[in-house]
């Protein structure tokens, strides 16, 4: 698996601080501890059973930190994000056997701390032989079927629009093509760099030293710079690998706990990057990508609302209160007529409270998705 110099030495600095777990099992509940700071990654077993685990996050150092759980070439298994100093989050992640790595990433940039966890054995209940569960899946690789068609077409009609240097047409697409993308971001997130490259805002490619790329790059020429030159390159890598992201896709369909995982995945996303409005930071579209990811996040559980009916109906209803919440104080903020969302930079701060006080009360019941669906096999 590839990883920068860098990481490589956080690496060595965590292994040594590990040492003396690396041989330990996990807890007979498949309850892993993982002790995050702004300088190690404390995993309390790297040797673990087959099936569903549960990693405890803790964050203990003064920066935001993530865990991930990476597969070969750094297929993302599960992450948990924006864990605050002093917070703790659940991962639940079904792992068949074989080898994979954990990685805290404090400030949440780089490849992160990494340790090897080494899967064995039969898993004593296989969330995919599960039908209802196998029904989920399929119902919501349907619905990113549905979302990837467009999102290729109304990407390709920006991109177009960007190279014929028609400025105005590229803004007006800007958001209507990111709609598609941030409603499925979660199928994007799994794929190593994809995102990142993809997505990635401005201040996280300068930390990790890379290229500013993607739809944020063109997004600050349109709107800083109010033309379109030199952006024909990244115009195209967007589009190529918006593709690729679509076709990765299909080959790999979102497990029924990697649903569970990013229905809460895309209400994080509106609780950092858009409630701050530091997404579309250059355009102030935020609403529209902050309407998608609900929708986003609706959808999974739509898909998973069998399952979730049948092992926890009140949780349905708080959720579907929760969701009703949301786009009551969400929807005011759009043209009933048009279907367009005011600029984000034009809301008060009284308004931005509310929106951010319906987020945090939906992800709430949200966050107990992952281990009814864990339970459910």
């Amino acid at each position: 698996m590839h990883r920068s110099l860098a990481a490589t030495g956080l690496v060595a600095v965590s292994l040594s601080l590990l040492g003396a777990c690396a041989e330990k099992p996990a807890a007979g509940d498949g309850t892993v501890a993982v002790a995050a700071s702004d300088s190690s990654c404390e995993v309390s077993a790297t040797k673990l059973d087959a099936g569903p685990t549960t990693f405890q996050v803790t964050n203990k150092g003064s920066k935001v930190t993530e865990f991930y759980v990476y597969a070969e070439g750094d297929r993302i298994m599960g992450e948990v994000e924006n864990v605050g100093p002093g917070l703790s989050r659940d991962l639940v992640v079904d792992l068949p056997k074989g080898s994979y790595e954990g990685a805290c990433k404090p400030g949440m940039v780089g490849d992160g701390i990494r340790q090897t966890l080494s899967v064995t054995g039969a898993p004593a209940k296989d969330l995919s032989d599960s039908e209802e569960l196998k029904a989920a899946a399929a119902s919501y690789e349907r619905y990113v079927e549905s979302q990837t068609g467009a999102l290729i077409d109304k990407t390709t009609e920006f991109v177009d629009a960007v190279k014929a240097g028609e400025v105005d047409e590229a803004k007006a697409l800007f958001p209507r093509a990111r709609t598609y993308w941030e409603r499925i971001e979660p199928v994007a997130e799994i794929f190593g760099d994809l995102d990142p490259i993809t997505d990635g805002r401005e201040p996280d490619a300068k930390a990790e030293g890379r290229d500013f790329t993607g739809w944020h790059r063109i997004e600050k020429q349109l709107w800083v710079e109010g033309d379109t030159r030199g952006m024909d390159p990244y115009a195209d890598e967007l589009l190529a690998n918006v593709k690729k992201v679509v076709e990765l896709s299909k080959e790999q369909p979102l497990t029924a706990l990697q649903l569970a995982q990013g229905s809460k995945g895309l209400l994080d996303e509106v609780a950092t990057g858009k409630i701050t409005g530091e997404e579309d930071e250059f355009s102030h579209t935020d609403l529209w990508d902050f309407k998608a990811n609900i929708e986003g996040s609706q959808a999974a559980i739509a898909a998973l609302r069998p399952v979730l009916e049948k092992a926890d109906p009140e949780l349905v209803t708080l959720i579907d209160q929760r969701f009703e919440a949301l786009d009551t104080e969400l929807d005011q903020h759009q043209d009933a007529d048009s279907g367009e969302w005011v600029g984000y930079d034009t809301l008060t701060k009284a308004q931005v409270k509310k929106l951010s006080d319906a987020v945090a009360a939906l992800s709430e019941p949200i966050s107990k998705v992952a281990a009814v669906v864990a339970a459910s096999a």
